[in-house]
C-alpha cells in the first residue's frame, strides 16, 4: 500500500481568517510601519558615481553644516511693546497722580506698564543712582557744574591713615584715665538686664496677632476687589490698621479702600462729621450705624458698592472684603446690609473665627474677616483692653485698667451711668479715687466677698464690659484742621473745577456721597460742653438755598392758583349745564321764557367757542364675562330703572279702582 500522508491538525491561529477591509493596511499598523521605515531608511541615496544625492536620516549634509543667518527684518520684533520717550513722559505725568488718588479708579491695570511709575519697584533703576533727579543736569555736568568737593584736611592716603591712628590713640587714653579713676562704662550692647515681672506679658494680650488670623486677613485681601476698613466712631484713628493700609497701598495698589466709621450713634454728630472731614482726603469715608431697625448709611454704602460694580464692568461680580479691629462691628455691618442674620454677632471680640462669603446681590459678594491687631499699634496692655480686643471675662487683673478708664471719661458720665454722687458737687471735673469708686459700686450692687470685703475684680469687669458695649459715654476729640490745609483744599478744588469745565476727565471717578448726620439716632446723652453745632459744608448750604428757592417758587405758583380759583365761575367748571328754573305762575312765565331764551343764546355762544372733541374709539373688543352683564352691586342701574317704570297689570288695576 502506498504510504498515506498524515495531516496535522491545523492550529487555531491558522484556522482564523482576518477580514480584509478596503482602504486599510492589512499587514501592519502605523507604529509598525514607522519602525520598518526607520530600519530600512537609514541609508543615503547615491548616484551612479557614488555621490550622495539625499543624505540619510539623522545625518547632516554639506548645506546644513554652514552657519545660518537670521534675516534682518523688523517683523521679528512686532510683538513687543515699544514706547517713545515723549509718550513715556506723558504717561508718567498723567497717571502718577491718578495712581495714588483714592477717588479715581484705573481700569485694565494689567495692560498698563505700572512698574514704570514706581522707580523703586523697577529692578532696572536700582543698579545705578539717579544723579539728575537729585541735582539738575546743568549744575551737575558741563562747564557750569557747581558740584562741591568734600572738605578733607589731608592730601594723601598716608596722612589719612595717620589721622585715624591718632584718633584711636586719643580714645584709648580716655578709656585708661577712666579706668584709673575707677569708673568703667560698659557698652550699651553688653548690658543685659535681668527679666522682671513687668517684662512678662499674658498670652491673652496677644489676641488678633496670631499667624492664623493674619492668614485669614491675607486671604480676604487677595480675594477682594474693594476693601472696607471698619472703624470705631469713639476712636477712629486708634482703630485704624496703618500697617495693613501701607501694605495694600504698596503691594495691592489696584484694590480700592473705603473707610466706614461704625457706631456713630455713640458719639455726637459733630464728632462724626469732623472725623469724616479729616479722613476724606486719604480715603472715601462713610458714617454708618449698624442696626436691624434704625440703621444709618445703609443706602449710601450700597450705592457706593454699586458704583464699584459699574466701574469693574469687565468682571461678572466683585468681592468686597471687611477688615478692622475686633469688636468694631464688621459682621453687624454685613447683617445690616443683608437685612437679616447671616453672620454670628456678639458684643464681645473674637466671635468671627474664619472668613465667610455672603451674597449681597448677583454682582456684589461680601467677605467677612476675623478682627486683627496690627503690629504698628504698639499699644500697652491697658490700651489693648480699652480698644475691645480682649474678652473682659478672661482678664487676670481687670482692676488694673480702671484708673486709665476713669482718666478718659468725665466723672459726670460715670455718675449718670452708675447713679453714684459726685465727690465734689461744686467741681464736676473732680473724680473719685479708683479704689473708692470700685468699693462704692461693689456695695451698691452687692458684690462682696467673705467678711464683707468688696469684690473689686467683679466690679471692674462690669465697668469694662459697659465700656466695650458703649454704655459709658466717651469719644476721642477729633483733630483740628488747620486753616492752611482748608485753603489749600479749596484752591485745589477750584483748579479741578476749572480743568473739568475746560477738559473732560478720562479716568472714571467715584461720585462723592452726601449724608445727613442730623438723622442719626443718638444712644447716649452728652453734657452741653461736648455738644457743638454741626459743621455744614458749603454744598449743603447751596442745596438748602436751592430748596428755599424751590419752596418760594412753589409758594408763588400756589398763590397764582388761588387767584385763579377766586376768578372761577360756574360756567368755567360746569360747561353747558344750566341751573333748572323752578315752576312759577303764569305771570312770571314770560319772564322765565325770556330768561330761558337768553340762556339758550349764551349756551349757543359757549358751544361755538368750546367744541367738545370727539372721543377716540378703537376696534379692539373688550373682554366680557358673567359679571359684565349681571346686575351685581347695581351695575345695570338703567335697566333696573326701566323695569321699575313699566306698568304692572294687577297693581295698576287695583290702584284705578
Amino acid at each position: 500500500m502506498a504510504p498515506t500522508k498524515k495531516t496535522k491538525p491545523s492550529s487555531s491561529s491558522s484556522s482564523m481568517t482576518l477580514k480584509r477591509v478596503k482602504g486599510e493596511n492589512f499587514y501592519r499598523d502605523a507604529k509598525a510601519a514607522a519602525r520598518l521605515k526607520m530600519l530600512n531608511g537609514g541609508k543615503a541615496v547615491r548616484d551612479k558615481d557614488g555621490k550622495i544625492i539625499k543624505a540619510a536620516a539623522f545625518q547632516k549634509g554639506e548645506d546644513e553644516t554652514k552657519p545660518g543667518r537670521v534675516q534682518p527684518d523688523r517683523r521679528w520684533f512686532g510683538n513687543t511693546r515699544v514706547i517713545s520717550q515723549t509718550a513715556l513722559d506723558h504717561f508718567r505725568t498723567s497717571l502718577a497722580e491718578k495712581k495714588d488718588d483714592p477717588y479715581s479708579v484705573l481700569l485694565k491695570r494689567n495692560k498698563l506698564p505700572m512698574a514704570l511709575l514706581d522707580d523703586a519697584a523697577n529692578p532696572h533703576t536700582r543698579k545705578r543712582p539717579h544723579i539728575v533727579e537729585t541735582e539738575p543736569f546743568g549744575e551737575t555736568f558741563g562747564p557750569k557744574a557747581q558740584r562741591k568737593r568734600p572738605r578733607i584736611e589731608v592730601g594723601t592716603f598716608e596722612e589719612l591713615s595717620k589721622a585715624a591712628s591718632s584718633a584711636l590713640e586719643e580714645v584709648e587714653e580716655n578709656a585708661a584715665k577712666s579706668a584709673i579713676a575707677g569708673v568703667i562704662e560698659p557698652l550699651a550692647s553688653d548690658v543685659v538686664e535681668a527679666p522682671t515681672h513687668a517684662d512678662y506679658h499674658e498670652p491673652i494680650y496677644a489676641k488678633g496677632t496670631s499667624r492664623r488670623i493674619y492668614g485669614e486677613l491675607y486671604k480676604v485681601i487677595d480675594s477682594s476687589d474693594v476693601i472696607l476698613h471698619i472703624l470705631d466712631a469713639r476712636d477712629p484713628l486708634g482703630t485704624m490698621c496703618e500697617s495693613v493700609l501701607e501694605y495694600i497701598k504698596k503691594e495691592k495698589s489696584h484694590k480700592q479702600v473705603v473707610l466706614v466709621i461704625n457706631k456713630c450713634d455713640l458719639v455726637p454728630n459733630w464728632v462724626t462729621a469732623r472725623y469724616i472731614q479729616h479722613l476724606t482726603p486719604r480715603y472715601p469715608t462713610i458714617a454708618f450705624h449698624a442696626s436691624p431697625n434704625h440703621s444709618f448709611g445703609k443706602g449710601t454704602l450700597i450705592q457706593l458698592l454699586r458704583q464699584f460694580a459699574q466701574l469693574h464692568s469687565d468682571k461678572k461680580q466683585i468681592s468686597v472684603g471687611f477688615m478692622g479691629y475686633p469688636n468694631v462691628g464688621k459682621s453687624s455691618v454685613i447683617n445690616t446690609l443683608k437685612s437679616g442674620k447671616v453672620c454670628t454677632v456678639a458684643p464681645v471680640p473674637g466671635e468671627t473665627k474664619v472668613w465667610k462669603y455672603i451674597t449681597l446681590t448677583k454682582r456684589i459678594y461680601l467677605i467677612d474677616c476675623p478682627g486683627i491687631v496690627p503690629a504698628s499699634a504698639n499699644d500697652n496692655e491697658t490700651a489693648i483692653v480699652l480698644k475691645g480686643v480682649v474678652r473682659v471675662e478672661a482678664l487676670p487683673t481687670p482692676s488694673d485698667h480702671i484708673a486709665t478708664l476713669m482718666e478718659r471719661v468725665k466723672p459726670i458720665y460715670l455718675s449718670r451711668t452708675y447713679n453714684v454722687p459726685l465727690p465734689n458737687p461744686d467741681d464736676p471735673s473732680e473724680s473719685w479715687d479708683p479704689e473708692d469708686l470700685l468699693d462704692k459700686l461693689a456695695r451698691m450692687k452687692g458684690r462682696l466677698l467673705k467678711h464683707g470685703e468688696p469684690d473689686r475684680e467683679a466690679i471692674a469687669k462690669i465697668m469694662l464690659s459697659d465700656w466695650v458695649r458703649g454704655r459709658i459715654p466717651f469719644f476721642v476729640v477729633p483733630p483740628v484742621r488747620s486753616e492752611e490745609l482748608n485753603a489749600a483744599e479749596e484752591k485745589k478744588k477750584k483748579l479741578a473745577d476749572i480743568k473739568g469745565k475746560s477738559k473732560a476727565v478720562e479716568e472714571p471717578e467715584l461720585v462723592p456721597m452726601k449724608q445727613n448726620l442730623k438723622t442719626v439716632m443718638q444712644k447716649n446723652t452728652f453734657v452741653p460742653e461736648d455738644i457743638q453745632p454741626l459743621d455744614e459744608p458749603s454744598e449743603d448750604g447751596e442745596e438748602s438755598d436751592s430748596e428755599a428757592d424751590g419752596a418760594s417758587e412753589d409758594e408763588a405758583v400756589s398763590a397764582e392758583e388761588e387767584d385763579e380759583e377766586d376768578d372761577l365761575k360756574w360756567g368755567d367748571v360746569f360747561e353747558g349745564v344750566s341751573v333748572p328754573a323752578e315752576p312759577s305762575d303764569s305771570g312770571d312765565s314770560g319772564e322765565n321764557e325770556a330768561a330761558a331764551g337768553g340762556d339758550e343764546d349764551v349756551s349757543d355762544e359757549e358751544e361755538e367757542v368750546t367744541v367738545k372733541e370727539k372721543r377716540v374709539t378703537t376696534n379692539k373688543k373688550k373682554a366680557e364675562n358673567f359679571y359684565s352683564k349681571a346686575n351685581v352691586k347695581n351695575k345695570n342701574r338703567q335697566k333696573a330703572a326701566l323695569l321699575r317704570s313699566l306698568p304692572v297689570g294687577k297693581r295698576t288695576d287695583r290702584k284705578k279702582k
